[in-house]
């Protein structure tokens, strides 16, 4: 998916990608875990697989040591899925309760997902789903 800096934010925030994502995107913290899940949807959206893996918390159950293997393993998986649309339930904490509406091959494999966001060397990150 290609995006313009003017085009709405596919985190479904309602900004500009410029005044939104983008901004993490391009290096910013975000400071909240909720815009992080935004910024984190965004990278998926856009085949962004480097943020994604900046951004995931290395203690947690879906960090690879192997960044090569892990590049390809999301490149593939955003390359075969259409993201529609993101819907933040809940924030709260460290906690982010999110609906993300999505379609591989015309199939939907939407999800609802309750994610934990950890703290590492002063930036949040995506530790995994709560259970």
């Amino acid at each position: 998916m290609k995006i313009s800096p003017n085009d709405d934010c596919p985190c479904g925030s309602g900004l500009k990608y410029k005044k939104c994502c983008r901004v993490l995107h391009q290096g910013v913290p975000a400071q909240t875990p909720e815009a992080l899940m935004r910024a984190r949807y965004t990278a998926y959206a856009l085949d962004r697989a480097d943020y994604i893996m900046q951004t995931t918390h290395p203690d947690g159950p879906h960090y690879q040591a192997d960044t090569a293997k892990w590049k390809r393993e999301l490149e593939a998986f955003t390359h075969a899925t259409r993201f529609a649309g993101l819907q933040i339930l809940a924030a709260a904490g460290d906690t982010v309760t999110f609906r993300a509406t999505l379609f591989v091959k015309d199939r939907d494999a939407s999800f609802t997902e309750r994610s934990l966001f950890r703290q590492h060397e002063g930036r949040w990150k995506y530790f995994g789903v709560v259970v």
